[in-house]
């Protein structure tokens, strides 16, 4: 879907989330680990990465990836709707082309516990379709599931979740966007 600009996109999503030295990253539905890889290079010996999805043999792969890439960071499978952290444990939440596959409420309940183990002033940085199925150049993101997934519709969920200052944009890649949102500070 990349269009063998992975590492483009990728780095893109590091920069538009705002992801710092020192911070600790939660990547959810992290797949094969790629993004998880990204942050940790971003974050530095000082910050912290960590990555679940419900799939093992995802997690297998990304466990081999990072290895491989010389990255430590702690992958584990686990669900969005119960991720195995304590409340206010990250600076940061990432989540790529994941939402859309979500039943309405799996997806509510995984907002509910993004929102959760967000610290205060933490941020939610999601990436999936967005725009109408007419206004799409990918016919992946017209079949099925993805056709009617906008991701800027989610700003109720996250509203209601207490995500605040939601805004969304065009990653540059094509039928993605993002939508980024934080927690109130007190």
């Amino acid at each position: 879907m990349s269009l063998g600009r992975e590492s483009a996109f990728r780095q893109k999503q590091i920069d538009l989330a705002g992801i710092a030295a020192g911070e600790s990253v939660l990547d959810v539905g992290c797949g094969t680990g790629t993004l998880a890889i990204a942050a940790k290079r971003r974050v530095g010996e000082s910050g912290k990465v960590y990555g679940i999805d419900a799939s093992p043999e995802m997690i297998a792969r990304a466990r081999k990836k990072a290895r491989k890439a010389g990255v430590e960071l702690a992958f584990d499978t686990a669900a969005i709707e119960a991720i195995p952290f304590p409340d206010a444990t990250f600076d940061v939440v990432l989540s790529t082309v994941m939402l859309h596959h979500l039943p309405d409420q799996a997806r509510q309940e995984g907002i509910r516990e993004i929102r959760r183990v967000l610290k205060p002033g933490g941020r939610l940085f999601a990436v999936d379709f967005g725009e109408s199925e007419s206004e799409r150049h990918s016919r992946i993101t017209r079949h099925r599931n993805h056709a009617h997934f906008d991701i800027r519709q989610l700003t109720p969920e996250l509203n209601e979740a207490g995500l605040r200052g939601v805004t969304s944009g065009k990653v540059g890649f094509r039928d993605l966007w993002f939508v980024s949102s934080t927690t109130p500070t007190g």
